[in-house]
């Protein structure tokens, strides 16, 4: 990932490049994505670290601080309350048992969080990662990245209990155990990328996803008919024959920034034969 999905805007690149985003910065409106096609979107997996080596303890308590007035507000929110009762419906809870199998943990890896010191929705996502791995024992160890991330949150984010990916995976992670993807307003590539690493029965059925609703994209796609677009984003698509989507519903508007049009996603595919890809 070139870029956070948090801060990336509405613009081509120099070099030709094209990506679906989603700007997240303030209040969201519900305008459709904006969907351009990707060039060889599948890249290397590269060593990463904060570009910047200064080490500033009054920053990081500024955050810190920041961190643990989301963490308050949230865990007394409606929204959260919700969102709990919602996991714990005996049809969310199947789901989760079927993903976990035999483990009895379940690791969340978090990609694309952007800025967690500039802006209030990056807040809002880590903390309700972490309220979620605080209520629930069966979500394991949380690993985080984004290319974005300075020293200082790296910092935070450990003495959170969380670990930094020194890898920038490209959402490329292969699912070997149940695996939670925590990935509010990622870039359609993000999405592409763990789909095709892990466009197998067996690794599918290992994930759950937190994220964009596929089904938003879908509709999206299939209005603009455009086949590079349609082909570039092809294991979404194809992703749909087999998903089960639930609402996140924001309840109000101090969470709909952060977690607008945001579903838990759960595949299902039961033959190699499902995940046959349509030629576009």
């Amino acid at each position: 990932m070139a870029a956070s999905a948090k801060t990336h805007v509405a613009e081509g690149t120099l070099n030709g490049d094209w990506t679906v985003v989603s700007s997240r910065r303030g209040r969201q409106r519900r305008n459709p994505p904006i969907l351009k096609s990707l060039v060889g979107k599948q890249q290397q997996q590269q060593t990463w670290a904060p570009t910047d080596v200064e080490i500033n303890f009054v920053r990081e308590s500024k955050l810190m601080q920041k961190i643990q007035i989301c963490l308050k507000k949230l865990e007394l929110s409606q929204f959260f309350l919700k969102l709990l009762d919602q996991m714990q419906t005996p049809e969310m809870m199947n789901f989760f048992h079927r993903v976990l199998s035999s483990e009895l943990k379940m690791k969340m890896v978090i990609y694309g969080i952007g800025s967690i010191e500039s802006y209030e929705s990056p807040r809002l996502q880590l903390s309700l990662a972490i309220l979620l791995k605080r209520r629930f024992n069966w979500i394991g160890d949380i690993e985080v990245f984004d290319p974005i991330l300075s020293s200082t949150e790296s910092r935070v984010l450990e003495a959170l209990g969380c670990s930094v990916l020194s890898i920038n995976e490209q959402g490329q992670r292969e699912a070997q155990k149940a695996t939670m993807f925590f990935m509010p307003h990622c870039e359609a590539e993000l999405y592409d990328n763990l789909l095709q690493t892990n466009w197998r029965v067996q690794q599918l059925n290992c994930i759950v996803l937190f994220g964009n609703s596929f089904q938003t994209y879908e509709h999206h796609l299939l209005e603009f008919k455009n086949s590079a677009i349609i082909h570039s984003t092809k294991y979404i698509l194809a992703a749909r024959r087999f998903i089960n989507e639930f609402n996140i519903e924001t309840v109000s508007d101090d969470y709909f920034g952060a977690f607008h049009d945001s579903r838990w996603q759960f595949f299902s595919p039961v033959l190699e034969t499902e995940l046959q890809l349509s030629n576009c």
